[in-house]
């Protein structure tokens, strides 16, 4: 059923019912009678309309007007102006996380009032955590490069056991490697040997050149970056596991 704004649904698992606001592929925005949104994954048969299960997929088309899309997919609101910064907040690994997750999420993030920040590495990840006091209406969500079984990662996300607190992550040693590769012309991305630095590495592969600073290259990489279709699926997920998280507080 097409995600007509202002169509009134009900979401499933919990219940609730309200308008739509906001649409994605990744996610729907409902608002409540009392004016709050509400953010949902848009997952098949998630939403009910006259008591039966529906998929929420593109709203219809206004003749002579097409809606226009954020970066990440949603519809834009023109001129939305920005909410006031919740409580709750997520943080990634680094600079170029926070600066990645703008690019595509920003307008997101700004018309729900989220602030991303970096935390320089994961190593003190606990401490940072334990710094915030997560509790309720003060959320807590985390990115993690590299989160997968067996890693450095893995290992102080498991440390993090706190129901308001969520940690999610890709798949790479490093956010850029969650740009699609082709968006620089590469088919993949090259492998590194694990005694170099693999933004280093990457810039030598790449640019056959070793004069080449990582800061340079990711100012170029990320001017490539259009929308969440030059992103890799693991990054894109986890991100917006994160924004349902933090605003579901």
């Amino acid at each position: 059923m097409p995600a007509d704004i202002g169509r009134d649904v009900v979401h499933q698992a919990t219940g609730l019912v309200g308008a739509i606001v906001e649409w994605s592929d990744a996610a729907v925005v409902l608002r409540d009678d009392s004016g709050r949104d509400h953010r949902f994954r848009n997952t098949p048969g998630s939403f009910l309309v006259g008591g039966r299960p529906i998929t929420l997929v593109r709203p219809t088309p206004i003749a002579g007007r097409v809606s226009p899309l954020t970066a990440s997919g949603s519809i834009a609101t023109p001129q939305a102006p920005a909410r006031v910064a919740r409580a709750s907040r997520i943080l990634v690994e680094g600079v170029h996380d926070a600066e990645l997750i703008e690019k595509v999420w920003g307008d997101d993030l700004r018309s729900e009032g989220i602030v991303v920040e970096p935390m320089d590495g994961a190593d003190d990840v606990a401490s940072i955590v334990r710094a915030f006091g997560p509790r309720e209406g003060r959320r807590l969500g985390i990115l993690l490069d590299h989160l997968v079984e067996g890693t450095k990662e893995s290992r102080l996300a498991a440390t993090i056991d706190h129901p308001e607190v969520l940690v999610r992550g890709h798949r790479f040693v490093d956010v850029w490697a969650a740009v699609d590769p082709r968006v620089v012309g590469l088919d993949a991305w090259p492998d590194i040997p694990r005694e170099t630095s693999w933004k280093d590495g990457i810039c030598l592969a790449v640019t056959g050149s070793a004069a080449t600073e990582p800061r340079a290259f990711w100012r170029r990489l990320l001017g490539k970056v259009d929308s969440y279709r030059d992103l890799d699926t693991s990054l894109i997920g986890a991100v917006e596991e994160l924004i349902d998280f933090v605003t579901a507080g």
